[in-house]
């Protein structure tokens, strides 16, 4: 299989399609998490309003969009979410690449942190990123539960080297 990641163009057009693979990718949580996840809240429309404030990676094979991550500046660190994979590419190191994409992401804005968080359901989501270098620092709870919903893992970024060359910075949002 070949993939390239990207960061995706601004004139990207295609959030139908994008919706339809996260949705896809969700779709086996439902019957497990608790609350429903906030993508059941999000169309098309929601989706390129994220985009407008986050930077949308692409991960694509012969035009088709088969994964993606949005990224978040925090003042710590770089928060990942919505990482979707087509069940079609699972195993085959497209995450690791997107998450390659956001670490370089992530030195480029001065950030040495990368940060998620899972449902405290989904443990096969929890050794996924377990073994891409993530670990467990906390727990945090929905509004209007009082025991743990999601997990948050972090990943140290190796600071940037001399010797390597990085993309550009993500824009700074207001």
């Amino acid at each position: 299989m070949a993939w390239i990641c990207r960061e995706a163009d601004p004139a990207f057009d295609r959030w139908d399609e994008l919706h339809r693979l996260l949705m896809d990718c969700f779709a086996y949580m439902a019957a497990r998490i608790d609350p429903p996840s906030s993508l059941l809240r999000m169309g098309p429309a929601e989706l390129a309003e994220k985009a407008g404030s986050e930077t949308l990676l692409l991960a694509e094979e012969d035009g088709r969009i088969v994964g993606c991550a949005f990224l978040r500046l925090e003042p710590d660190c770089l928060y990942i979410g919505k990482v979707a994979v087509d069940p079609a590419f699972r195993g085959a190191g497209l995450a690791r690449q997107l998450f390659a994409l956001a670490e370089e992401r992530a030195r480029a804005n001065g950030r040495l942190v990368l940060k998620l968080q899972t449902r405290v359901e989904l443990s096969e989501n929890h050794a996924t990123f377990a073994r891409l270098g993530f670990a467990k620092v906390g727990e945090t709870a929905h509004d209007g539960y009082d025991r743990p919903t999601s997990i948050t893992m972090t990943k140290p970024v190796d600071p940037p080297r001399p010797d390597r060359a990085f993309s550009a910075a993500v824009p700074e949002q207001a």
